[in-house]
């Protein structure tokens, strides 16, 4: 299974990790690197509790794209 993560990095300089294709799967933390781990950690038990109490999977297929804007020449 392939899930994109999205990271942002915040203005107090944590990072936030979100799964796109899972709803509310979201991990915060001091540095990239643990963001990464702990978001997997996040996806595999949101996925197993999900199952275990016998609940659907919402994996939200759709086709996903990350695009940089640049204004510098319009501003």
């Amino acid at each position: 299974m392939n899930l994109t993560i999205f990271f942002t990095s915040e203005p107090e300089g944590w990072y936030t990790a979100e799964i796109l294709e899972l709803p509310w799967c979201v991990s915060y933390w001091e540095t990239l690197e643990e963001a990464k781990e702990m978001i997997k950690d996040a996806a595999i038990w949101y996925i197993t509790s999900l199952k275990k109490h016998g609940e659907y999977v919402p994996i939200i297929k759709k086709e996903s794209f990350i695009s940089l804007l640049s204004l510098h020449e319009t501003i």
